[in-house]
């Protein structure tokens, strides 16, 4: 099946020079003068390696067939991240570097979307939000008159959000994991 350089999103797979490799950012470049393309960063799913290639925008590519599995976080252990079949029981350890700084947004019992190639795990897709429990942030100000004024808080798991001043610890708000951003109070 081909896909369309400018439709190519992060986290999809292609087959490119020969290997299978996946998309870690896509960006348009417009030219004042010429033709715009496509600059996208493919990371390979065997070495690591990492490149930017040019693409016309109309440009076809192969995209790679993935076995898509929906896995429930269990635990991290340090170099790896243990998750569970939802259907079959089994469990699948998955590098830490698939997440990377992502996983400040894991959670117990959280489903994340793993795609495979010949058994080995390749991508991993963490829902686009969140609720994440808030540990510490500085009390409300009383008497503060300005308004929408944000404030930093630590959730669980280390993430910094920028959150409203109404928001306590102890309180469970929503995360944009793409963003990092605070979307509401759960």
């Amino acid at each position: 099946m081909a896909v369309k350089a400018s439709d190519l999103r992060r986290g999809m797979a292609v087959n490119y020079k020969s290997g299978i490799w996946t998309c870690v950012s896509n960006e348009k470049i417009v030219k004042g003068k010429g033709q715009s393309y496509q600059s996208i960063a493919l990371k390979n799913v065997r070495t690591g390696q990492l490149i930017t290639e040019r693409f016309r925008t109309t440009e076809q590519l192969d995209q790679a067939i993935l076995d898509r599995k929906r896995l429930e976080y269990l635990y991290s252990d340090g170099s790896n991240h243990i998750l569970m079949d939802e259907e079959t029981y089994d469990q699948v350890s998955i590098s830490a570097d698939l997440i990377g700084d992502r996983a400040v947004y894991l959670t117990e019992n959280i489903s994340i979307e793993v795609g495979f190639v010949d058994g080995q795990p390749i991508i991993a897709e963490l829902p686009n939000t969140v609720e994440l429990k808030v540990i510490e942030t500085p009390p409300q100000v009383k008497g503060a008159t300005a308004t929408n004024q944000p404030k930093d808080a630590i959730c669980e798991g280390g993430a910094k959000v920028r959150v409203p001043a109404f928001v306590e610890n102890g309180e469970l708000i929503k995360v944009d994991t793409r963003t990092g951003e605070y979307l509401s109070r759960a």
